[in-house]
């Protein structure tokens, strides 16, 4: 597939760039998408969650009522479980929730992810830039050139650029990451993939190795 450059005032120049099929078009699996996808959203989450389960309640441990002739239930401790206060009947425990996933397994989410954005005209590639300086307004007007200032948009730089980072924290619906940090749910989760023309090379580059 062949992919015209625009510039940073939205027009398309001179130059071309041919996205490799081995890559960009392959078969996608929507399994591997969802396990990667899986894993993805399985990091992200902290695991520290705690409740105190029976043993870990501090209370009396005396026998609150007598066994018999009071005509409700029996009860032992003040810490059961069913009393205000008491412990929690197998609450949650810090736990780590990620997993293992095999890495060709990922190359392949990620070129299924890639190859789903192709399908749907969903790439743009765009012209290396260069911040001087962390610029909100600066990083908005290239939106508003590219006309996908109303999309969910992620951007792929060769190599981290700070500035350009840093322009586009502020902005709720784009995001800036490099070409190693790549992932399937971010690909998935943008309408618009915006790719940096020293990115596509990396990209390309990071799979074949």
């Amino acid at each position: 597939m062949e992919l015209a450059v625009y510039n940073k005032e939205g027009k398309a120049t001179a130059k071309k760039v041919n996205l490799v099929d081995s890559v960009f078009g392959v078969e996608p699996n929507d399994h591997a998408i969802y396990l990667d996808v899986k894993l993805y959203l399985a990091n992200q989450r902290q695991g520290t969650h705690k409740a105190k389960e029976r043993a870990e309640i501090k209370g009396s441990t005396r026998k609150i009522k007598k066994q018999k002739g009071t005509g409700t239930a029996r009860a032992g401790s003040i810490k059961n479980p069913l009393f205000r206060g008491g412990g929690r009947v197998f609450g949650p425990r810090p736990r780590n929730y990620s997993f293992k996933l095999n890495k060709k397994l990922r190359k392949l989410a990620r070129a299924s992810a890639l190859s789903f954005k192709a399908t749907e005209n969903q790439i743009m590639i765009l012209e290396d830039q260069k911040f001087a300086s962390p610029k909100t307004s600066e990083f908005v007007t290239l939106l508003e050139n590219l006309k996908i200032s109303d999309k969910k948009t992620l951007f792929v730089v060769a190599n981290e650029e700070r500035n350009v980072y840093l322009s586009s924290r502020n902005l709720k619906k784009s995001k800036v990451i490099s070409a190693d940090k790549l992932n399937t749910f971010d690909i998935l989760n943008a309408d618009a993939l915006v790719l940096a023309e020293g990115a596509v090379e990396k990209i390309e580059n990071l799979f074949n190795a």
